[in-house]
């Protein structure tokens, strides 16, 4: 019988970045720095370079670099935050540990990412709204997928809004050869293992070409210190350690190679599955994907999964339910579009296989798999 194919695989990857993680592991051990050392200093400046960046600051997690953002950006209570509402949590309660009030906007779908059109019906329905004062966007740069931020960008300005990327699932994605994390005032990266560029652990990551935001960010990680035991404004403990950045900083070498994997592999998944009933992710010419996912759709979303998982291979659903129709999150929510595109979409949506280490033989399981299904629904 074919070995099981699994949805991601992260002792492949371990396997073939080891001599690159474990020198790395090594030489912090042994350094005697583990907190805020030299290894952060270094791939904060690397990332920061490698997206066009003028500041990195590492954090404890995705979630903590977009509440820190929000906040050295100057966005806090009585602020409202527009964002999208099929992303993780994260994106929700990095908005709301920062103080501020979220109002969500629907996705494209074809993108599954902020639908501009949807942006600019909810800025107006709230513009007039007594106590309501929109102050920030967060557009969610989903699957690997960037958001159309040539119109969100221009959308912000005609009405003075904030940008903070969520670029969680991104790394290397970019839109008109400028990367995602760069074309707002900060950006929030997450190094979570299972990331484009991730960890063996938690990490994070704030992105700035602004000083004085960078400053602030730096200030608000550990404590809100200017100097060391002296809080200047109210800060918290998020620090991305020595070990986190050393592995990180050893792996940023091969996140073009991963990339252009990942495409490679969804290049063929788009050639064999073209022809089915599933909707495939839609190429936009002006950007770059990076396929953190291989998201499709199906209406018959739960037997397709069946039927796949019988053939041995492995599927994911992100994200099952949107963060709006949560128990955590019901009536909290300031919502004035009917977000059908999201709604509908929870309900289709499947991530295939993908991780850059994916062998060639396990690809074409999946293809043959998925034509399996393609001529069993066919009458």
């Amino acid at each position: 019988m074919p070995q099981p194919v699994p949805q991601n695989d992260l002792q492949a990857r371990y396997a073939a970045l080891r001599d690159r993680i474990d020198p790395a592991i090594a030489r912090v051990t042994s350094s005697g720095s583990y907190v805020l050392g030299p290894e952060v200093d270094g791939f904060e400046r690397r990332f920061a370079r490698y997206l066009g960046a003028s500041f990195g600051i590492g954090v404890g997690s995705g979630t903590d670099a977009v509440e820190i953002a929000l906040r050295a950006c100057g966005i806090g209570a009585g602020d409202v935050v527009l964002t999208v509402a099929n992303s993780a949590a994260g994106t929700v309660v990095g908005i709301e540990r920062a103080g501020a009030r979220v109002a969500l906007v629907d996705v494209d779908g074809d993108t599954y990412t902020m639908c501009p059109e949807s942006l600019r019906t909810v800025i107006h329905s709230h513009n007039d709204r007594p106590g309501v004062r929109l102050s920030a966007v967060v557009p969610v740069h989903l699957y690997g997928q960037p958001a159309d931020m040539v119109s969100i960008a221009a959308i912000a300005r005609e009405h003075g809004l904030v940008i903070v990327e969520d670029c969680a699932q991104a790394h290397g994605a970019s839109v008109r050869d400028r990367r995602v994390g760069t074309w707002g005032s900060a950006a929030a990266f997450s190094f979570y293992p299972t990331k484009n560029l991730g960890a063996l652990g938690d990490g994070g990551m704030v992105v700035t070409s602004d000083s004085k935001v960078a400053q602030a960010a730096r200030e608000i990680r550990q404590y809100g210190w200017q100097e060391r035991h002296i809080s200047a404004r109210t800060g918290i403990n998020s620090r991305l350690d020595e070990l986190q950045a050393a592995i990180l900083d050893a792996c940023l070498d091969t996140l073009d190679d991963d990339n252009q994997r990942r495409r490679s592999i969804a290049k063929r998944y788009h050639a064999a599955l073209s022809a089915t009933e599933l909707v495939l992710p839609r190429l936009l010419g002006d950007s770059h994907h990076v396929y953190h996912q291989f998201v499709v759709r199906s209406r018959r979303r739960d037997a397709l999964r069946q039927f796949l998982q019988q053939h041995g291979i492995a599927t994911a659903v992100h994200y099952p339910v949107p963060i709006h129709r949560q128990p955590a999150y019901a009536g909290r929510l300031l919502i004035d579009d009917q977000l059908a595109v999201t709604q509908q979409a929870a309900g289709e949506i499947v991530s295939l296989p993908m991780y850059p280490q994916m062998p060639d033989d396990h690809i074409d399981a999946v293809t043959r798999a998925l034509a399996a299904w393609q001529r069993q629904a066919t009458p």
